[in-house]
């Protein structure tokens, strides 16, 4: 309508006239008003649960950015579902750091919901990852019909007619807790005054005993470890968690 009002305008098939009054579309009306839409924050990523066999997997990360789908060496060893193909591709890392894997495990069926999809998994020598243990890359997506609405938090899986229908907006809002564990463990023995001097300090006294003392220098550097530092070398890096 209101499309076809300016061109009768400019066509001068049209007189302005008097007051008149024009329907506009609600895009056209967005556009006029210079209305956008509200920003909405990361929704983060989201997993689906799943079965391999006779194993459950609560959290299967669903990733459009993988290429391929990643299992680590211990999963495929619980599996127990015959032998690795031999491949000769590599994987780029989030990092950049390079992978090679140790073999192709072709045509697992996976069970989605009423649904067995044949998935090719990569197998890695990784370190399992105990909340998201796999990654589900997009030719599982694209076998699966997989439609994901990322703002109503829901993917669709489409198999000939039949569809499965996964509510994601819980997964997707609720950040997993990441528990960090640090270990501190010294390089010697720490001397007698050099014990009292860190209880001294702890206490906050000045003035003790053995500050000058050559004979009790040590290294007593603190080494400090992470659960993320040990996460980072997994591959799998943080499920925008």
């Amino acid at each position: 309508m209101y499309a076809k009002y300016l061109k009768e305008l400019i066509t001068k098939k049209r007189g302005l006239g008097g007051v008149e009054r024009v329907a506009l579309t609600e895009e056209c009306s967005a556009m006029l008003q210079n209305k956008s839409p509200p920003k909405l924050k990361d929704p983060g990523s989201f997993s689906i649960p799943c079965h391999i066999g006779a194993l459950f997997i609560d959290k299967a990360l669903c990733d459009l950015g993988a290429s391929v789908s990643v299992i680590p060496l211990s999963i495929y060893k619980k599996l127990n579902m015959g032998e690795l193909k031999c491949t000769t591709i590599t994987l780029q890392m989030a990092d950049h750091s390079i992978k090679y894997p140790l073999g192709v495990l072709e045509d697992v069926p996976v069970r989605v919901g009423k649904f067995y999809i044949p998935v090719d998994f990569v197998v890695l020598d990784i370190a399992e990852d105990n909340q998201i243990p796999i990654i589900l890359g997009r030719p599982f997506l694209h076998t699966a019909g997989a439609v994901i609405d990322v703002k109503k938090g829901k993917l669709t899986l489409t198999v000939g007619d039949d569809k499965v229908a996964f509510s994601l907006s819980h997964e997707m809002k609720s950040s997993m807790q990441e528990v960090s564990c640090s270990l501190i463990a010294f390089n010697a023995k720490l001397p007698n005054s050099y014990s009292r001097n860190l209880s001294n300090n702890a206490l906050g006294l000045k003035g003790f005993a053995g500050d000058d003392d050559p004979g009790d220098a040590v290294d007593a550097s603190p080494k400090v470890g992470t659960r993320d530092s040990v996460l980072e070398g997994t591959g799998f890096g943080a499920p925008d968690r």
